[in-house]
């Protein structure tokens, strides 16, 4: 607990916000203004953003220490920039000289992009509003403080109110702004829940340290999908996007191995195939361990469950360790049927048919229902030079055949184990 004296100046907006005199108007008369997106010219970022960066958005970007949230800004920054509008990179954590070590490691050298060691909000705003600049980066908000308020930098207040102000600035100049925002533990941004409200977009920024790729995720977009995902391959000159994420994903995939199959998830409108692992092996404790890293762990107990109680295997004296290869999350059901085939597959150490595509959703009966968007998998499979594809019966009335992929429709997962199994 930390006592803070709270001002006596009242805090908010500049009085002039509040002479706009707001009119109802029927949703019917309200004209459409077509968006004037801005592209940054890196395809995996636009994609996440919806298209390009909308003039006057606020957009808020979390992740790890380290994980390459300066660098892809600082790679997109200058791909914004013109002669007339030069960007603005402010740091409060970092010196100018520390960016720029960082930026002729990244082979950035643009004239017009200009950085800003500040951390008083007043001095910033000031600051932009002389340079009218075609983008602005505040790196990283915790480290902001406005004198209207007391308390310490990046405490909830200062938080609040800092992210307000940004934000009525940007609605009002048209200016983007991009805020990086510190992460707990838990891995959730630091600071209040309103914070994530009060901003137009929030992208979080995914990986393992010990991995060479990242996958920028958007959680809240008010201008696109939150259902995109970016993949980017961290190398010594920066951040490079991945166009083809089944490729690098499947690329170690060793051939006849028991426990291993391969998936497909949807991430928004991309479809992107993945490796899923099982290992089953004898345990002495009376207590089994369900271990997962990528999906849901009781998604996995509840399958394990299904297997004991319809397909007659009993794993109660069995460790089950269940993997997402590369550090991706899946949180879609249409994986169910793959983690039961890998499952099995350790168990009885026979391996899975290989050019073999598993799709469905498990239910307690032990039956397989349909999956959304199959043809879309399906056809990346095909293009990935997969052969074979296990999908509901449901989907496949629904399909028309295509070329050089066997689809074979299933309705319970005991079907399902007696084609794949080799």
């Amino acid at each position: 607990m930390k006592e803070e004296r709270q001002a006596a100046t009242g805090k908010g907006r500049p009085a002039a916000i509040k002479t706009v005199q707001a009119k109802a108007t029927p949703i019917g008369e309200i004209e459409i203004v077509g968006e004037d997106r801005r592209l940054t010219r890196i395809g995996e970022f636009d994609r996440v953003l919806g298209g390009g960066v909308i003039p006057g958005a606020v957009i808020l970007i979390g992740g790890d220490p380290g994980i390459g949230k300066t660098t892809l800004l600082l790679q997109a920054l200058p791909r914004l920039a013109t002669k007339e509008a030069p960007v603005l990179y402010i740091s409060g954590e970092e010196s100018p000289r520390q960016i720029k070590m960082r930026g002729q490691r990244l082979g950035i050298e643009h004239p017009h992009l200009l950085i800003l060691a500040e951390t008083s909000l007043e001095q910033i705003l000031k600051a932009i509003q002389e340079m009218e600049p075609a983008a602005v980066v505040v790196d990283s908000i915790q480290t902001v403080y406005t004198e209207q308020i007391t308390s310490a930098p990046g405490s909830i207040s200062q938080v609040q109110e800092v992210a307000g102000q940004l934000m009525w600035f940007a609605k009002r100049s048209g200016v983007p702004v991009f805020i990086i925002g510190h992460v707990t533990k838990e891995g959730a941004i630091a600071g209040p829940r309103l914070l994530e409200h009060i901003v137009d977009t929030v992208l979080y920024f995914e990986g393992d340290k010990g991995h060479s790729y990242r996958i920028l995720r958007a959680v809240k977009n008010r201008f696109g999908s939150t259902n995109e995902i970016g993949v980017f391959e961290m190398k010594e000159t920066g951040l490079e996007e991945v166009n083809n994420p089944s490729e690098l994903f499947l690329a170690e995939r060793p051939e006849r191995s028991t426990g291993s199959v391969v998936v497909s998830s949807l991430e928004g409108t991309r479809p992107i195939l993945v490796e899923l692992q099982a290992l089953v092996s004898s345990t002495t404790y009376a207590m089994p361990k369900r271990m997962a890293n990528g999906v849901e762990v009781n998604r996995v107990s509840l399958l394990l469950a299904v297997m004991e109680k319809r397909l007659g295997v009993h794993l109660s004296g069995q460790d089950v360790y269940v993997n997402v290869v590369g550090g991706m999350h899946i949180d879609e059901p249409a994986i169910d049927l793959g983690i039961v085939a890998a499952v099995i597959s350790s168990l009885r150490e026979l391996p899975v048919e290989p050019g073999t595509l598993l799709l469905g959703e498990v239910g307690l009966g032990g039956e397989v229902r349909a999956v959304s968007q199959a043809e879309m998998r399906i056809r990346e499979s095909a293009k990935m030079g997969f052969k074979r594809c296990i999908l509901p019966e449901r989907n496949l009335t629904k399909l028309d055949p295509i070329d050089g992929m066997e689809l074979i429709g299933i309705q319970e997962v005991r079907e399902a184990l007696d084609v794949v199994l080799a």
